[in-house]
């Protein structure tokens, strides 16, 4: 290969490589927004109820100029308190002596295991 045919590979990739890392990141943050609300589908996660708190999580992907971050997370006012439990008296007077039922933990080993082979097919299919 010549230096220029080098350089010319090397441009192409240079344009394709941020594309690729998006839909990555954004396809490991569908993976892991599912799996999160999987783990809160009951035992040893929070039990469901209403289902609105498994439907408030939320991934939301940013692009960036050579790549993308997601973040994960739900605004509901419970998901800290279902993750890591709490006992004593909320803002609003309510007692609560409620155990952790960790949901997004058990996630997070998944979650970077997929993010890492989305990478590995990014590059693979830039460099293609």
């Amino acid at each position: 290969m010549t230096p220029e045919e080098l350089a010319d590979r090397l441009e192409r990739a240079a344009t394709r490589i941020g594309p690729a890392i998006a839909r990555g990141v954004e396809h490991t943050g569908t993976l892991g927004k599912a799996r999160i609300a999987g783990n809160a589908s009951g035992r040893p996660g929070p039990n469901v109820i209403t289902g609105a708190y498994r439907s408030s999580w939320r991934a939301e992907t940013r692009r960036l100029p050579y790549g993308a971050m997601c973040t994960l997370g739900t605004d509901a006012p419970q998901g800290r308190r279902l993750e890591w439990g709490f006992t004593g008296t909320d803002s609003l007077g309510r007692y609560y002596d409620q155990p952790p039922f960790p949901h997004v933990e058990p996630a997070i080993d998944f979650i970077g295991t997929t993010l890492m082979a989305s990478m590995r097919l990014a590059v693979a299919e830039v460099l293609l």
